[in-house]
């Protein structure tokens, strides 16, 4: 999950690319360049942030299980929660002031905050409403666009195309071409906001938040092997239609598929596909991940790629603001610049490289049996205790 959000994050840095031919990506270079970009298109945009979603409902219910083992009761753990959900939107503004404006921990902080207080003690009735009634809209408006996108390509109507300009790339949306870095900080928050509302308001991510929370009700991924049919439909079902979603544009992106612009009808209809099944194929991903580890730990113990992997995502708050720390510094044109002179293809693998950095060294945390220390820090301030009030006076 992390090495998928460092991927797409680098996107953003590629800012002394030319983009004529796309907002999304700049021109290709070479072949790697086209494929990765295709691949990022297919397989990443979009379909990254509702897996950490899940994995964020998840562990609202895991930690209020947790919270209530250890001996404090219902009200005081979904305080707990409470104080946790808070404190990720301050941390989350922290993040987007400082370096990265397409940060998504306050998101996930603002939503669980409604999500709690409307589901975490609801019934089963009322959760499933609840992802049924996002389920629902999601499919609904992807049908539309995918209607309106076959209709556009049969019939083929005239239309002029809405035409691109060199300065619509990603790397606005991040700052990362500002020189300084307090101007960067201008760019950075106007962006974060206009997100934070996108992702708070929108449908994708509260419903992969509340399948989440669901699934960690029913215990699926800690004991798969009761699930295991749920598990093969998601992973099948959920990817195939994720990659549905995903494949017009970045068909288009390579030039495989050209439908007629239709005044721009056309690339709003491929942007609704990707963004509607953008659930579906993060949920895909994650049941392909269930898969893929029991498979590899079928024969006893886990092999030292696994441990690590998974050492690295019990620091996944540590090993998300790691990546920023490093990356948002190094590639901006206010640090060492150096995402000036990389491409699509080179960027990907700076992420692994930097990815896999940060995998030896909570490997190495694991074995000394340290934390990660913004999973400290988050825990100390979610527990903090209030001084009580004082009564009769």
């Amino acid at each position: 999950m992390l090495l998928l959000i460092l991927l797409s994050n680098t996107a953003f840095f590629l800012y002394a690319g030319d983009y004529t031919r796309s907002d999304s990506y700049p021109d290709p270079s070479s072949v790697a360049d086209s494929v990765t970009q295709f691949l990022m298109l297919a397989l990443l945009d979009v379909r990254v942030y509702p897996l950490f979603a899940f994995l964020v409902g998840y562990g609202i219910v895991q930690t209020l299980t947790r919270r209530m083992a250890a001996g404090a009761t219902r009200d005081e753990a979904a305080a707990t929660i409470r104080s946790r959900n808070r404190w990720l939107f301050v941390f989350g503004f922290a993040h987007a002031a400082l370096l990265l404006s397409t940060e998504v921990l306050a998101a996930y902080g603002l939503i669980g905050l409604v999500l709690c207080a409307l589901f975490l003690r609801a019934s089963e009735r009322r959760l499933r409403a609840g992802i049924l009634t996002g389920v629902g809209l999601l499919a609904l408006v992807f049908a539309a666009a995918a209607a309106a996108l076959a209709l556009i390509t049969v019939l083929d109507p005239a239309g002029e195309a809405v035409p691109l300009t060199q300065e619509s790339g990603r790397f606005l949306l991040s700052g990362a071409a500002e020189e300084n870095y307090l101007v960067s900080v201008l760019f950075r928050l106007p962006t974060w906001v206009v997100l934070l509302f996108i992702n708070g308001f929108g449908v994708v991510l509260p419903t992969a938040i509340l399948i989440g929370m669901w699934a960690a009700r029913h215990r699926v991924l800690e004991e798969p092997e009761r699930h295991r049919a749920l598990i093969r439909r998601v992973a099948v079902i959920g990817t195939a239609l994720g990659l549905a979603g995903a494949l017009p544009g970045a068909l288009k992106h390579v030039g495989v598929f050209d439908p007629a612009p239709y005044y721009g009808l056309s690339d709003t209809a491929m942007t609704l596909t990707a963004w509607t099944s953008g659930l579906a194929g993060g949920l895909g991903y994650v049941a392909l991940f269930v898969l893929l580890s029991q498979l590899l730990t079928r024969r006893g113990r886990p092999p030292v790629v696994v441990t690590s992997v998974a050492a690295l995502g019990k620091r996944s708050l540590s090993g998300y603001l790691s990546h920023s720390i490093v990356l948002v510094p190094v590639l901006s044109a206010w640090g060492l610049g150096l995402g000036a002179h990389l491409t699509s293809f080179t960027m990907a693998l700076f992420a692994l490289g930097l990815w896999l950095v940060t995998v030896v060294v909570a490997a190495l945390m694991e074995r000394s049996g340290r934390r990660g220390p913004f999973e400290v820090l988050l825990r100390r301030l979610s527990l903090r205790k209030r001084p009580r009030q004082m009564s009769g006076l």
